[in-house]
């Protein structure tokens, strides 16, 4: 039975997590499969309850951590080396930039037989200075040699991948959407969406509408804000606004409530405009309880809140960024936007807020294409496709 060491930058909440997870559950018995992966950051939300209920056990390095630290790496890099080492794996498989950097690094040095990297997303532009952007490029560029294959998990983020920032070529690059269970956001839809009322107190004519994800610069939440100032001064309909998650931004936001007019809170109270829920971890709850799921990002690899917001029969209204126009259909599920410019997000919320019907039509297209699109058997059925065509492009030395 082949061998798979699967590395994960750090167990968060988020796509990235699903994937490792899912590819490492449902692989067997076809593959052995360890996971491992870096602590989540402090400020995010935990995504332990997703392999526990997969029943997974992975192993956890303290020393892997989202930001470079040059001993901590070094010290993780011991440890990843030294897991090879153990365990022999065919396949070293790293989701994300820290890990793919540390994890490439071990598995050529110990000349792992077939080493697989997958891009979730990427820092080239919208993160950092032009001069850290092309460090980093440098950096991937030289990985990527040491990489039989290259996963994109949109064809958007392989072509910037391969032709905008010549991280390589294109023909080592395959495309594999992400997967993920998204029966749960179809099933008990009545019950939850009351229980996510009746929590905040929404009134049954009141239309909510909400934002999902990690409090920090690059889901850009100003801009969302202030779409929700200019939506308030140009409708009369009972309306909530929610975000939905937690990080380093949350009391800067709050103070730009404040300075938009807009009045924010934990709970919804009266005159509350803006309800910070912080993290919700059954975000089946909120995707049935909404009427619209925003996204205000600068960059995106697969926007999994997205893919959950149409699996819910939600439309959405989006910056149209990274691998987003992947996930929804626009002008048919969903609304998008510059992210410069958020007029065309405010016109896309205001068609949605005055017609029912439209948010229905939308909300149903969108399920139909993310369920036959994103459902994790096909990622599983994707992915072991390519490991063994890799192993067999070894032949003997795979074995």
């Amino acid at each position: 039975m082949p061998r798979v060491l699967r590395i994960i930058n750090r167990f968060n909440l988020g796509g990235p997590t699903y994937n490792a997870a899912y590819l490492s559950k449902y692989l067997e018995p076809e593959f052995e499969t360890l996971l491992i992966g870096g602590e989540k950051d402090a400020s995010e939300g935990s995504s332990e309850y997703i392999v526990e209920n997969l029943g997974l056990k992975p192993r956890v390095l303290p020393e892997m951590k989202r930001s470079i630290d040059p001993l901590k790496d070094l010290k993780a890099l011991i440890k990843v080396s030294k897991i090879i080492k153990e365990f022999k794996p065919d396949i070293v498989h790293t989701h994300a930039s820290k890990a793919g950097t540390i994890g490439r690094i071990a598995a050529s040095q110990l000349k792992v037989p077939v080493i697989v990297h997958t891009f979730h997303g990427h820092v080239f532009h919208s993160y950092f200075s032009k001069l850290k952007t092309n460090i980093y490029k440098g950096i991937e560029r030289n990985l990527a040699k040491k990489s039989d294959r290259i996963i994109a998990i949109s064809e958007i983020q392989k072509h910037e991948l391969s032709e905008e920032h010549k991280i390589c070529s294109s023909d080592k690059i395959t495309v594999v959407p992400l997967g993920f269970d998204l029966e749960r956001f179809t099933v008990n839809q009545d019950q939850l969406r009351k229980s996510f009322r009746e929590q905040y107190k929404l009134a049954n004519d009141e239309i909510a509408i909400g934002i999902i994800g990690r409090l920090v610069p690059i889901k850009n939440h100003q801009y969302f804000l202030e779409s929700v100032k200019a939506i308030k001064e140009r409708n009369t309909k009972k309306l909530k606004f929610f975000i939905i998650g937690d990080g380093e931004l949350k009391s800067e936001l709050l103070d730009s409530c404040k300075t938009l007019g807009l009045k924010a809170g934990s709970e919804n109270k009266p005159g509350v405009d803006v309800v910070f829920t912080s993290w919700i971890k059954q975000v089946e709850g909120p995707c049935a309880g909404l009427e619209i799921i925003c996204l205000s990002s600068l960059n995106e690899g697969t926007p999994v809140s997205l893919i959950e917001a149409h699996a819910a029969a939600k439309p959405v209204v989006s910056t149209n960024v990274g691998g987003i126009e992947n996930v929804v259909l626009k002008n048919e599920s969903a609304f998008l936007s510059s992210k410069t410019d958020n007029t065309e997000f405010i016109e896309g919320l205001l068609k949605l807020i005055e017609s029912e019907e439209l948010r229905n039509t939308m909300g149903q297209a969108g399920r139909e294409f993310v369920m036959k699109r994103y459902h994790y058997t096909r990622l599983v059925d994707d992915i072991g496709r390519l490991y063994r065509e890799l192993l067999d492009s070894k032949g003997p030395l795979a074995s």
